[in-house]
């Protein structure tokens, strides 16, 4: 069966806080059982495509990337009606193909945080999601062309490194990380990537590179002020690529496989299942609950 209709959720990442060409905006102001999320949503349109804005670090870069509540963040998006999220983020690089100022779609995660509830479910209500292919094919692939049809230079296929910040890698740890086989290295995408997937939302990430990482033994190590100096010509280029992005997209969004995860990663018997976990997972598992007219 066909879904009428794309809703996008954009996660803009440092240095993206606002969209130029949003039509009909309006703002929500959004609490969920999680808390609240990073900010108001901004929810609006860019030609047919009706979009979810939210950036993930609040308005002016108020929130640091250990307490970004993820689980809201996802939850408020899904409560609004988000089909899908595009998130946007700035990373270092590992990779000498990928200098600053390139833009990236993120295939695969190594998940170093440490801190960070990474998961809706729990004692109760128990689920593991598949996560072998994090990301939606369909969505990033709709996402590199955006980032061409707005100028950006664009690598596909990179394996980004989730570090728990807020400081920057040491040498010896950007060195160990090149020999994983890691790209790219960022403090956000996880566990936001995890909640999208239990919360069946195809995710797709487009990494904005600002600086070598400090693997590059005769340079300097990474500098605050310095990345801030190229995420912002990064960000001129993520609002062109989102309104790319959102006027591209087919008037028909098919069915994904991602839109059902949860029929194979729920395990607790439902008469087993905890009532006020289930009521605290209301958005997550609408599609269980909903009544056929709904």
């Amino acid at each position: 069966m066909a879904i009428d209709g794309w809703t996008i959720g954009i996660i803009g990442g440092s240095g993206l806080y606002a969209l130029d060409e949003i039509e009909d905006a309006t703002w929500h102001d959004v609490e969920t059982p999680w808390g609240r999320p990073s900010d108001r949503i901004l929810e609006g349109r860019i030609g047919a495509t009706r979009l979810l804005f939210l950036p993930r670090h609040g308005k002016g870069h108020a929130i640091p990337p250990t307490e970004i509540n993820a689980r809201a963040n996802i939850d408020a998006l899904k409560r609004l009606g988000a089909t899908d999220i595009l998130a946007i983020s700035s990373v270092g690089s590992l990779r000498e193909e990928l200098p600053p100022g390139r833009f990236t779609v993120v295939d695969q995660f190594i998940d170093r945080t440490m801190h960070r509830p990474a998961t809706f479910f729990g004692t109760g209500l128990v689920a593991h999601v598949s996560l072998a292919d994090p990301v939606c094919p369909r969505l990033s692939a709709f996402a590199a062309a955006a980032i061409e049809a707005a100028g950006g230079e664009v690598s596909t296929g990179a394996t980004y490194l989730a570090m728990e910040g807020p400081q920057f890698s040491t040498r010896a740890e950007s060195v160990a990380y090149r020999q994983w086989g890691a790209d790219v290295i960022g403090m956000t995408a996880m566990p936001e990537a995890r909640l999208a997937r239990e919360a069946e939302l195809p995710y797709a990430l487009v990494g904005m590179v600002t600086d070598y990482d400090c693997w590059r033994e005769e340079e300097a190590g990474v500098v605050a002020t310095d990345v801030v100096a190229q995420m912002h010509s990064n960000a001129v280029t993520a609002r062109r690529l989102v309104s790319a992005f959102a006027k591209a997209l087919p008037a028909e969004r098919t069915p994904s496989p991602i839109d059902t995860t949860l029929d194979h990663a729920i395990l607790t018997a439902p008469a087993a299942r905890d009532g006020a976990m289930a009521r605290k997972l209301d958005a997550i598992l609408r599609r269980f609950t909903a009544s056929p007219a709904t």
